[in-house]
C-alpha cells in the first residue's frame, strides 16, 4: 500500500493538534454549539441520535495491519455507550442497548465508523488517528470526499492499468483544496481500471474509468451527475478518452462549474446530479469551456506528466516474489478445489478468492456479515484478528470493499488452506461474498438521527434466517441493500432486492424495490430498482423478503440468477408472493 511522507504525517499531526485547541475552547466554553460545530464536521465527528459518530478516512479503502490495530485501540478503550444512553435503554426510551459497543463500523465508501466516542475524548483519538498516518478530514461537509476505488486495484487481469496512483494523485490534489471546501453539498469521486466496474463509478458524482486505446494511450472516460438519494439517477458520460494527464485540470473545471451553478438555495437540489440532469449539454459545454481556461493559464500546474504518476507509483508497496510453488498452484488454478475437498472450502475458494495478476498470489474476501452483528461492523476482537491474519498470510495490508467487508491481497496460493482455517474460526468465512446474507446496510435507526426506520434488526433478521451454506449457495448472486431513509446510505436503489425504511404515524414502514444494479458486468448496467408495492409494516418485512426470494426460487429456470428471473415473469409474481406475507391487521401505506 501507499507509504505516507513525512509531510503527510506533519499534516495530520497538524490538523489534530489544531482539533485539541478547539474542543478545548469549545469545552470552556469560549466557542458556542454553533461555531464548533463546523470546525468538528470539518475533522469527521458527527453527533447522531444517542452519540457521537466519527467518520475515519481510509483513502481508496487501503488499510496496514498497523492502522488495523490502531482502530482496534480506539474501538476498545473510546468506542463505548455512555451511561445515559444505557439509563435511556434500559427505561425503554431508546433501542440501542443491545447494540454493539468497542466496535467499528465499514462503509460503502470504504471508510470507518465508531458511533460510541464521548467528545471529551476526540482529541486523544485524532492523536491516535495521526500516528498512524489517519485522520477525519473531509469525510463531513459540502467539500471533495474520501476518493474511493476498486477494492481490487493493482491486482486483477482485467486491468488497462493500476489506478492506485491516480487515487493518491487525486486525493493529494483534493485534500484541503481552498476553493472547493464549501460546495453547494458533498461530492464523491470514485475510480476504475478494470473492465468490470466493481468501483461503481457510475453511482457517483464523478466517476473515472481508466481505459486505453488501440494504439495502448491511457485515457479516462469521465461520467458526472450520479447519486443516490431522494432522486437516483446514473451518471451522464461527458468526457470521452480525457488523456489521464489531464484529470486534475478536468476535476478542476467540473468543480468550478458545480460550485458557480449548483443549487444553494435548495438542500435537496443542490447535489451536482440536478444540475447535470437539468443543464447536460450545456453543463458539458461550460466545463469543456472551463477545462481549457484552467489547462491552458492558471492551473497550468494541475497537468500531470508520467514523471509524477512514477514518483506516486514507487510509493506502493510491491507484491511480493511468489514461491515457484505458489506459482504452480496459480497456474492450475480453477475455481473451486479438486474433487475429495471439504465442500464448504471449494465454495469459499469459489466466491472470495480471487488470482491475482501477480503469479501465485491471490487476493482474499473476508466476510464480515455475520448473525448478531450488523453488516459491516467489526468488533475491537475482530480488528485486531484481521490485521493478525493480513500480516500472518498476506503482505500487512487489507482493503475495505464497497460491500462492507475486508479483503486480504497477496496471499500465497499454498496459504489459501490455513487461512480458511483462520478465518472461518474467527466466523469471517461463513457466507458467501455477493450473496444473500452478503447484505449492505447504513446503520439506520438505531444510530442515525435522520433515518426513518432501523436497517439493522431487518438484516439480522436475515442472516438469521440464511445460515445453511447450500441454501445460500443455491440462491446464488443476490444483492440486498438496506437503508434506513431516503439517503440510501445502504443504497437501496442499486440492490436487486433494495429495502427503504419510511415513517408513517411514528411507526416503522418498509418499501420494497426490485431489480437495481450497481453496473457490474454480471449484473447489467446501473439502475435504480423499481417499488414493488405498497410498504410493510414492521412486522411484516422480514415475511416479505422472504416471499421475494422463495418467488424467485419457484419461478427460475435452468438456474437462472434473481435478476434473471426478474426480467423473464416481471415484478407481477413478487407481487403477490409479497401481498400473502401482509398481516390481516397491517394496512398499506
Amino acid at each position: 500500500m501507499y507509504q505516507y511522507t513525512a509531510y503527510d504525517h506533519q499534516v495530520v499531526t497538524a490538523r489534530a493538534q489544531q482539533f485539541r485547541d478547539q474542543l478545548a475552547r469549545w469545552q470552556s466554553g469560549e466557542l458556542s454549539d454553533e461555531h464548533f460545530k463546523p470546525l468538528r464536521l470539518q475533522n469527521g465527528w458527527y453527533v447522531q441520535r444517542f452519540a457521537p459518530m466519527l467518520r475515519v478516512a481510509v483513502p481508496y479503502g487501503a488499510i496496514s495491519a498497523a492502522q488495523l490495530r490502531a482502530l482496534a485501540g480506539i474501538a476498545r478503550t473510546h468506542d463505548r455507550k455512555s451511561a445515559h444512553t444505557l439509563q435511556q435503554a434500559n427505561a425503554g426510551l431508546c433501542r440501542v442497548g443491545s447494540l454493539p459497543d468497542h466496535c467499528a463500523h465499514f462503509t460503502t465508501r470504504q471508510n470507518v465508523q465508531f458511533n460510541w466516542i464521548p467528545l471529551s475524548e476526540a482529541a486523544d483519538v485524532m492523536d491516535t488517528l495521526a500516528q498512524a498516518n489517519m485522520h477525519g478530514i473531509q469525510t463531513s461537509g459540502n467539500c471533495v470526499r474520501n476518493i474511493t476505488c476498486d477494492a481490487l486495484a493493482g491486482l486483477t487481469q482485467d486491468e488497462c492499468a493500476d489506478p492506485r496512483p491516480l487515487c493518491e494523485l487525486i486525493r493529494q490534489w483534493s485534500v484541503q483544496h481552498p476553493e472547493f471546501a464549501y460546495l453547494p453539498r458533498k461530492f464523491k469521486v470514485a475510480v476504475s481500471a478494470g473492465t468490470d466496474d466493481r468501483a461503481v463509478t457510475d453511482w457517483h458524482d464523478v466517476g473515472l474509468r481508466l481505459q486505453r486505446l488501440a494504439n495502448g494511450e491511457l485515457v479516462v472516460r469521465v461520467a458526472a451527475g450520479g447519486g443516490m438519494g431522494r432522486t437516483p439517477i446514473v451518471a451522464t458520460v461527458i468526457r470521452e478518452n480525457l488523456p489521464w494527464t489531464q484529470t486534475l485540470n478536468y476535476l478542476e473545471a467540473v468543480l468550478r462549474v458545480y460550485n458557480l451553478w449548483g443549487r444553494r438555495d435548495n438542500l435537496y437540489k443542490a447535489r451536482l446530479k440536478i444540475l447535470v440532469r437539468a443543464e447536460t449539454q450545456r453543463f458539458i459545454q461550460e466545463v469543456d469551456d472551463e477545462f481549457v481556461r484552467v489547462s491552458q493559464s492558471d492551473a497550468a500546474a494541475y497537468t500531470l506528466t508520467p514523471t509524477d504518476w512514477d514518483e506516486v507509483a514507487t510509493r506502493f508497496t510491491p507484491a511480493p516474489e511468489a514461491s515457484a510453488a505458489d506459482v504452480q498452484l496459480w497456474q492450475t488454478w480453477v475455481p473451486g478445489a479438486p474433487a475429495g475437498t471439504h465442500p464448504d472450502y471449494a465454495r469459499w475458494l469459489h466466491h472470495h478468492v480471487v488470482p491475482q495478476a501477480q503469479a501465485g498470489l491471490a487476493a482474499v474476501t473476508l466476510d464480515f456479515k455475520r448473525a448478531g452483528q450488523g453488516p459491516g461492523d467489526a468488533t475491537a476482537d475482530q480488528l485486531q484478528a484481521s490485521a493478525e491474519l493480513a500480516e500472518r498470510f498476506g503482505a500487512a495490508e487489507a482493503r475495505i470493499t464497497h460491500r462492507q467487508n475486508l479483503l486480504l491481497p497477496h496471499v500465497p496460493m499454498s496459504k489459501l488452506p490455513a487461512l480458511w482455517q483462520a478465518a472461518r474460526q474467527l466466523g469471517l468465512a461463513q457466507g458467501m461474498a455477493g450473496g444473500v446474507t452478503d447484505i449492505i446496510a447504513c446503520p439506520g435507526g438505531d444510530f442515525c438521527s435522520l433515518a426513518n426506520a432501523r436497517s439493522l434488526p431487518l438484516a439480522q433478521a436475515l442472516l438469521a434466517r440464511y445460515q445453511d451454506l447450500d441454501e445460500i449457495h443455491d440462491l446464488g448472486p443476490l444483492a440486498i441493500h438496506i437503508s434506513g431513509c431516503m439517503n440510501s446510505c445502504g443504497h437501496h436503489h442499486s440492490g436487486h432486492i433494495g429495502v427503504l425504511g419510511v415513517d408513517k404515524d411514528g411507526q416503522e414502514w418498509y418499501q420494497i424495490t426490485l431489480g437495481g444494479s450497481d453496473g457490474r458486468l454480471a449484473h447489467g448496467p446501473a439502475a435504480a430498482g423499481k417499488v414493488l408495492g405498497p410498504a410493510f409494516a414492521a412486522q411484516d418485512a422480514p415475511a416479505a423478503l422472504h416471499a421475494v426470494i422463495d418467488a424467485y426460487l419457484a419461478h427460475r429456470q435452468n438456474n437462472e440468477t434473481f435478476l434473471q428471473t426478474l426480467q423473464r415473469i416481471g415484478v407481477g409474481p413478487f407481487r403477490q408472493a409479497t401481498d400473502a406475507a401482509r398481516q390481516p391487521n397491517s394496512a398499506a401505506s
